[in-house]
């Protein structure tokens, strides 16, 4: 793998650097193609993608220093100034949060901003990945025999005899070296979510109920992740589960949940018919 792009004098580019940096350019394009189609300010496109890529980078560090807290009490220095150590569940509550309060800033519904989100994060996270695989972060996948299954020798994160990462049983047992192929999972990753995306860019003008577009994005992503999961060498936790597929199944219940409920609010206003009201006859005749 390609972990440095290039050096110049004391620069030195980094291949996931480098990927996280465009998959955020990519989403700025998105918000901004939205904003135009809506008649909303294009300062806000902007503002939402800065805000986001700070506040969710800052949330993705902290939420990687939390998960390994033990490590990092050992040597906080090595970690904190690692290459590697991001994690996308963190940017994501990051992301969301500076969100909210960018839109209150700017007055635009909370709804459409998650809409115009979904897309955007799901065309990030693709990128993102494909900077995961250059830079060999730690996200690939059990070894395999599979003729596209890839080493990652230049690894940022260790790839030798003392690198306890392979999973067998649920638990963590043996190391990877050179000569060990494995699935290269953030390819596996980067093809879903690029399709996601596409699903999610051609229904954004055939769906009317505000806010669906980003809970599809809730289902369609945890899904891909809690799929791609059971490929990876990430410790299970709960029930044969890793940490990241618990997380994949709350974000597929409240997408599924909130999608339902904006459905059958949606149907509800249409009738003239107060929610309330709705409840109560359905009350009566059961």
């Amino acid at each position: 793998m390609i972990p440095v792009l290039f050096k110049l004098g004391p620069l030195t580019v980094y291949s996931y650097g480098m990927m996280m940096a465009l998959g955020f350019l990519a989403a700025d394009f998105v918000v901004s193609s939205e904003c135009k189609r809506r008649g909303l300010n294009p300062d806000f496109a902007s503002a939402l993608i800065v805000w986001a890529a700070i506040v969710g980078i800052a949330c993705s560090r902290l939420y990687f220093v939390i998960d390994n807290w033990r490590t990092y009490l050992h040597n906080p220095v090595a970690i904190f100034w690692s290459g590697s150590g991001f994690v996308w569940y963190g940017g994501l509550i990051g992301g969301l949060l500076s969100s909210y309060f960018v839109s209150r800033y700017y007055k635009v519904p909370i709804s459409a901003t998650a809409d115009m989100a979904g897309p955007a994060l799901v065309i990030g996270q693709a990128i993102g990945r494909i900077g995961c695989h250059l830079a060999g972060d730690g996200d690939w996948g059990i070894p395999t025999t599979l003729p596209w299954g890839v080493e990652y020798p230049n690894a940022i994160v260790g790839w030798n005899a003392a690198t306890v990462r392979t999973v067998e049983n649920h638990h963590l047992v043996s190391a990877f070296f050179p000569g060990v192929r494995v699935h290269p999972t953030p390819i596996y990753e980067a093809i879903a979510y690029t399709l996601i995306f596409l699903f999610l860019w051609s229904r954004r003008k055939k769906t009317h109920v505000p806010g669906q577009i980003f809970y599809l994005y809730l289902i369609l992503a945890g899904f891909a992740r809690f799929m791609v999961e059971f490929l990876r060498v990430n410790a299970r936790v709960f029930m044969g589960l890793s940490e990241a597929q618990c997380i994949a199944v709350v974000m597929m219940v409240v997408g599924t949940t909130l999608y339902l409920y904006s459905g059958y609010a949606a149907r509800a206003a249409a009738a003239d018919t107060p929610l309330e009201a709705s409840a109560q006859k359905r009350v009566v005749r059961a």
